[in-house]
């Protein structure tokens, strides 16, 4: 049987910082964001027997082995682990962009496609809810791993959506925009490759520090309320809301990289001001920060300037993903 899953990236908005436990199991959290049209595609398939091991995997390297506990892969044994599956599989797993240290949430995107295609293999249909929630356990319990709660949602769910917690409770609201309004967003947004690939690891950890000892409660506040305004600028479409969302963006970027010394530096501060000069309407790093992309608001008429102004990096025109994580091929023999 050959299996073939797409699972999105996603660019988070506002809000950032107060999806973590750590904050939000005593303060409401909120975030607002969206997948988009990037994605990791999975292919798992079936050995039928003259291989001379058990489990293949393909991605950034290529692992064979024959037991489940030899897998180097985090997700990919404890998942399989987890589910009891027993079958010999070869694992392909591809990206329409770099995944390590992107700051498009591709860690949890795997986990939630990964979750996908295990479950159309043994025949379960879980609900968008039920696979985040299992995608967050894996992550966060299995492989106690610092990360935030959104990614997941996001992956799973498709869309551009306010996502809120508090204690255990999650809460999806889909952001209601116009086809006009929502025509001019997929039109004006753009990744710019910062060249930095980050370790998310030590920029969370010192952004988890900093939460847990409140020293940053202050600043996580004002991004929850950001997420409010920016829903209602969203779903009223009004004239100039593209220019408002945009000088938003650049705010809670300043407000953001104050969170800790590991979230910005002077390459990135000057990359954010060459997009702000290029004439786009706002713009801010995507992800925890230290590299990564940064996602910019920008006319349509101004992409050409802006590619122009910070060459050699690569600027990626991209859209709202509607479907979220999705089984697009099954093959049974």
């Amino acid at each position: 049987m050959l299996t073939v899953t797409r699972t999105p990236l996603r660019i988070s908005l506002f809000g950032g910082g107060t999806d973590y436990p750590e904050y939000f199991e005593r303060a409401p959290g909120a975030v607002v964001g969206t997948a988009i049209d990037k994605y990791i595609i999975i292919a798992a398939l079936d050995l039928i027997g003259c291989q001379d091991y058990n489990y293949r995997l393909s991605y950034s390297r290529i692992e064979h082995c024959n037991n489940v506990e030899d897998i180097e892969h985090p997700v990919v044994r404890e998942v399989l682990k987890h589910f009891d599956v027993n079958r010999r599989l070869d694992i392909s797993i591809i990206s329409d962009l770099p995944a390590a240290g992107s700051g498009l949430g591709s860690s949890s995107a795997f986990t939630v496609g990964f979750l996908r295609t295990i479950y159309t293999i043994l025949n379960q249909k879980p609900t968008k809810i039920e696979l985040s929630k299992k995608a967050i356990e894996v992550e966060r319990e299995i492989l106690r791993e610092n990360v935030g709660v959104q990614d997941q949602l996001h992956a799973a769910f498709g869309g551009i959506n306010r996502f809120d917690f508090s204690g255990s409770a999650i809460r999806i609201s889909p952001v209601q925009m116009s086809s006009a309004a929502t025509k001019q967003l997929n039109a004006s947004m753009v990744l710019v490759h910062t060249g930095i690939a980050r370790r998310a690891t030590t920029t969370v950890a010192a952004q988890i520090a900093v939460t847990r000892a409140r020293a940053i409660d202050k600043e996580l506040s004002e991004l929850y309320r950001l997420v409010e305004e920016c829903v209602s600028l969203l779903e009223a479409g009004t004239s100039g809301w593209l220019t408002q969302l945009g000088d938003m963006l650049s705010a809670s970027w300043r407000i953001k990289r104050t969170l800790s010394r590991e979230v910005s530096n002077a390459v990135l501060d000057d990359l954010f001001e060459a997009i702000i000069a290029s004439g786009a309407y706002g713009a801010k790093l995507c992800g925890a920060g230290g590299g990564g992309f940064f996602l910019a608001l920008i006319d349509p008429d101004r992409l050409p300037t802006l590619t122009e102004r910070v060459a050699p990096l690569s600027v990626v025109p991209i859209g709202i993903d509607v479907d979220g994580s999705t089984l697009i091929y099954r093959q049974t023999r």
